[in-house]
C-alpha cells in the first residue's frame, strides 16, 4: 500500500490531525537538515493510541511519510506499517517510531560531529559523544532538542571571550561583545555571525 506523497497530502489534510510535532528549536551552522520532525521526548509513551480510530491511525502514520522533514529510518518504517495491517500502524506509532527515530537521530548527531571543529566546538564535540554513549532513544532526543543549542552556547560564549581578551579591538566591538555574552543563545550566534562585522564595518 505505496501511497503517493499527493494522496496522503490530501488524505491527512482532509481528517482532524492525529497527532502534534515538534522540532529542535536551535539550528546553529552546523545543524543537520536531518534532525526531523518528532514529538517531544514527554510524547514517546504512545498514550491515546488505543483511543485512536483506525481512520485516525492510519492519518497520523500517513502525515510521518508526507512530511519531508521526516528522517530515512522513521520514513521507512511508517512505510513498512502502511505496508502491513492497522496492528502494524498502531505497533509503529507506539513503538516502531521511536525505535526508527532513535537510529535517525544517532545520524543526525554524527553528522554534527563530522562538522564540529576540535579546535572551538568543544562543548558541542563532549555533549553529542556523551548522547551517543547513553545511546537511549530519551538520551539522543534531549540533545537534539536542548543539549545541542546550549553546547553551541558554550562554545559562542568562550569564541566571544577571546574577542573580549583582545586589547587591540575598537570600543564599539567591546560594547558589542559584552552585550552579547550576557545575551540569549541566539544572540550570541548573532552577534558572532553578523554583530561583530556590523560593528567594525
Amino acid at each position: 500500500m505505496r501511497l503517493t506523497r499527493a494522496t496522503l497530502t490530501i488524505a491527512a489534510t482532509a481528517l482532524a490531525p492525529a497527532l502534534l510535532f515538534a522540532t529542535p528549536v536551535f539550528a546553529a551552522d552546523s545543524a543537520p537538515s536531518s534532525s526531523t520532525t518528532v514529538a517531544t521526548v514527554s510524547e514517546v509513551d504512545g498514550s491515546g493510541i488505543d483511543e485512536m480510530s483506525d481512520d485516525d491511525v492510519r492519518v497520523a502514520v500517513m502525515r510521518i511519510i508526507a512530511d519531508p522533514d521526516t528522517g530515512k529510518a522513521v520514513y521507512a518504517a511508517a512505510q513498512a506499517a502502511m505496508d502491513g495491517t492497522i496492528e502494524d500502524q498502531r505497533y509503529f506509532l507506539e513503538t516502531g517510531r521511536w525505535t526508527a527515530q532513535a537510529e535517525d537521530d544517532r545520524v543526525a548527531i554524527a553528522r554534527i560531529l563530522a562538522s564540529a571543529d576540535p579546535k572551538t566546538d568543544k562543548a558541542v564535540i563532549r555533549e553529542a559523544n556523551e548522547a551517543l554513549d547513553t545511546n537511549t532513544a530519551e538520551a539522543l532526543r534531549a540533545f537534539l532538542e536542548t543539549g545541542y543549542r546550549l553546547a553551541v552556547a558554550e562554545d559562542d560564549r568562550v569564541r566571544i571571550a577571546r574577542i573580549l581578551a583582545d586589547p587591540t579591538i575598537s570600543d564599539a566591538l567591546r560594547a558589542a561583545a559584552e552585550d552579547a555574552i550576557d545575551g540569549t543563545p541566539e544572540e550570541m550566534r548573532y552577534f558572532l555571525e553578523v554583530g561583530q562585522y556590523e560593528v567594525d564595518g
